[in-house]
């Protein structure tokens, strides 16, 4: 099945997407660091390197499906919470391609905080929209735990399907087994290069990590975020204070600091995946990430949908003749 990808990032959303059986026919991404990362771990993707405003979906018509990550800072708490008033939001960007590929089906993401209160009539304004071009809709609020990602984090998703699709379709009930803890998770790591204390410092990193903060261009550095972060990060026996360059060495004593890598495995990317560009630039595209394994749950979920759907719309059309 054919998708396009925006808002692509580091591409999170789009390698959950292909690991759900979808192939992509085009990614817009305007950050030209993470267009270089999705050439470097996809040399065969088509990247189209720009601002999604000057992207037209009219060649891709019927296409099955549109999806993206469109930005955050609008909707976060951690922001001025502008919503519809800030020029960053792309929901209206995300409505028009939609009107102009006719996808079967519509996955977008975002920040918990578009569930706050303050927010109801724009969701309502948004389904409504895709109401009128042929959709119903679902908006949920998935917990990354819940899929084998071992961070505390939440996102907030838009499900879309054409009514021949929906009555197909059922949010992923999540991983039967908890995630691994951040010590089982990044041991192999942490001793990756002679750290004789790795192994003590799995065992007492026994919870699961908070939210990874990427930060905005404007805000947020190469750092684990905010105060209380940093404090939940100190409780694992992290330094939540800034990133190091390499795995701590033999000799060293304290409290390790993550890499990019490690920080890239805590966000549910294979270890394989790449990132391009100097740390915080590098980072930020760790940490605004969709997690690939949330994402391929929810994206085999709209795959079944489909499948179902066209399975039932033939059968129809054999009943027909």
């Amino acid at each position: 099945m054919r998708s396009i990808e925006i808002c692509a990032g580091a591409g999170g959303q789009a390698l959950g997407l292909e690991h759900a059986g979808f192939h992509h026919v085009v990614l817009v991404e305007i950050d030209s660091n993470a267009c270089a990362t999705l050439k470097e771990n996809r040399p065969n993707w088509n990247v189209f390197e720009g601002d999604v405003k000057s992207f037209s979906a009219s060649k891709y018509q019927n296409i099955d499906l549109l999806a993206g990550g469109v930005p955050c800072p609008p909707f976060s708490v951690a922001g001025k919470q502008l919503g519809h008033k800030d020029d960053r939001d792309l929901f209206p960007e995300a409505l028009r391609l939609v009107k102009e590929c006719n996808p079967k089906a519509v996955m977008l993401e975002n920040v918990k905080g578009i569930f706050s209160p303050k927010f109801d009539a724009y969701r309502k304004k948004i389904r409504l929209s895709l109401e009128k071009m042929g959709y119903k809709c679902k908006w949920e609020l998935v917990h990354t735990h819940h899929y084998g990602v071992p961070q505390m984090r939440t996102r907030a998703v838009l499900v879309a399907l054409k009514k021949d699709y929906f009555p197909y379709f059922s949010w992923p009930l999540g991983a039967v087994t908890p995630p691994p803890t951040v010590g089982q998770l990044l041991l192999n790591e942490m001793g990756s290069n002679g750290w004789e204390g790795a192994k003590a410092w799995a065992e007492q990193a026994d919870g699961i990590a908070p939210t990874l903060v990427g930060g905005s261009k404007k805000h947020g550095g190469a750092d684990l975020g905010p105060t209380r972060a940093k404090a939940a990060w100190e409780k694992l026996g992290v330094d939540g204070k800034g990133l190091a360059d390499f795995p701590p060495s033999k000799g060293f004593f304290g409290m390790p600091k993550l890499t990019i890598k490690m920080a890239a495995l805590v966000q549910g990317f294979p270890p394989e995946w790449v990132f391009t560009g100097k740390k915080t630039p590098a980072y930020r595209q760790v940490g605004n990430a969709f997690p690939p394994p949330v994402a391929k749950a929810v994206a085999r979920a709209i795959y079944k949908a489909l499948v179902a759907g066209e399975a039932k719309l033939q059968e129809n059309k054999e009943k027909a003749l």
